[in-house]
């Protein structure tokens, strides 16, 4: 077996490791409060090179939220025997900047009152922390949301339906449309955000009730091209359902003859959607939406889409005339 180079034991060496791996070493003298730092501990600070630095001087570089528990760590660390690690923010310039704070506490380890640690850069593994608590977060919201919003279909199917198969058969198809409107949104081109065009977004809404023979060709989508906001797509997915529902049960895709057009315009910071049904069965004045799917579309237009929703119950056919925010729209 060869034998060990001494060199690669030396000083020299390793400084040269602790460099490389990104290591700032401290020392702190517990009488005086004094820090001195390397090179590495200077530049992490962001301070000028000096013979030693007070705690006050470091602490107007911690972050404000963590400032006192910094304090009372460092303080702590006398009585701590044993290894420890404080984690803390740095505030350089416009940055924040992950530092972990490592050494052995307990008085007795300390060399003429010198306590001996290292600072090391933790801002990437922080960054990633967050944004995986941050995915956890979003994922929790969301299946909360599709809950909830499985709760609700599965009341208003309950409500309109008067068998177990009618009731699968169209919850199946209330939960499939939702499906349909996760799988469209995707991130747009030109840097606009995750979002699905709002044209294609009702086309594929609708493409169950376009694929059921005799009706195809006679569903017509003309909207502005514009995008639509993961949020804003279930909504819509909800509401788009529930027309199309009465309509194939009580409207115009009830007949062969009817017809439904879908028009859109941008007016300001709003936008305007337009369902016009034709051709179906005569509509009774004075009829109304007034059942639980109805007043679940109303609240979910104005409380997810800051919008409003308006009936026309004209004898030829309904015209449901929708008024949403746009900045609602594409969140």
């Amino acid at each position: 077996m060869p034998a060990s180079n001494p060199n690669a034991w030396s000083a020299t060496a390793l400084r040269r490791a602790i460099s490389a791996a990104g290591v700032a070493l401290w020392s702190w003298n517990v009488e005086t409060d004094a820090f001195a730092m390397d090179d590495r501990g200077f530049e992490l600070w962001d301070l000028e090179r000096r013979e030693s630095v007070k705690f006050e001087d470091l602490s107007a570089r911690i972050h404000p939220a963590d400032r006192d528990r910094v304090r009372a760590a460092f303080t702590a660390t006398r009585a701590i025997v044993g290894a420890y690690e404080i984690d803390f923010r740095l505030i350089i310039g416009d940055d924040i900047r992950w530092v972990s704070a490592r050494g052995i506490g307990d008085d007795t380890v300390a060399q003429d009152n010198l306590a001996y640690g290292i600072f090391l850069d933790v801002t990437g593994r922080k960054q990633a922390e967050e944004g995986h608590e941050l995915l956890a977060g979003e994922m929790s919201h969301r299946v909360k949301n599709l809950l909830a919003i499985a709760s609700g279909l599965t009341q208003i199917s309950s409500r309109s339906t008067t068998t177990a198969k009618e009731m699968a058969v169209e919850l199946t198809a209330r939960l499939t449309s939702l499906g349909r409107a996760h799988d469209l949104v995707r991130p747009l081109p030109g840097h606009q955000g995750k979002a699905a065009l709002l044209g294609d977004l009702l086309s594929i809404l609708l493409s169950p009730y376009e694929d059921l023979g005799a009706f195809s060709g006679r569903i017509r989508v003309a909207v502005p091209r514009m995008g639509v906001g993961e949020g804003a797509a279930t909504t819509l997915a909800l509401v788009m359902h529930e027309l199309a529902t009465n309509s194939l049960k009580y409207g115009a895709l009830s007949a062969e003859t009817g017809t439904l057009d879908i028009s859109g315009s941008s007016e300001g910071d709003d936008v305007r959607i337009v369902w016009a049904e034709r051709g179906g069965p005569q509509v009774q004045k004075g009829t109304g939406g007034t059942g639980y799917g109805s007043r679940l579309v109303e609240r979910s237009v104005s409380g997810q889409l800051g919008g409003s929703i308006e009936y026309d119950w004209a004898e030829e056919g309904l015209v449901a005339t929708l008024l949403l925010k746009a900045g609602k729209l594409s969140a």
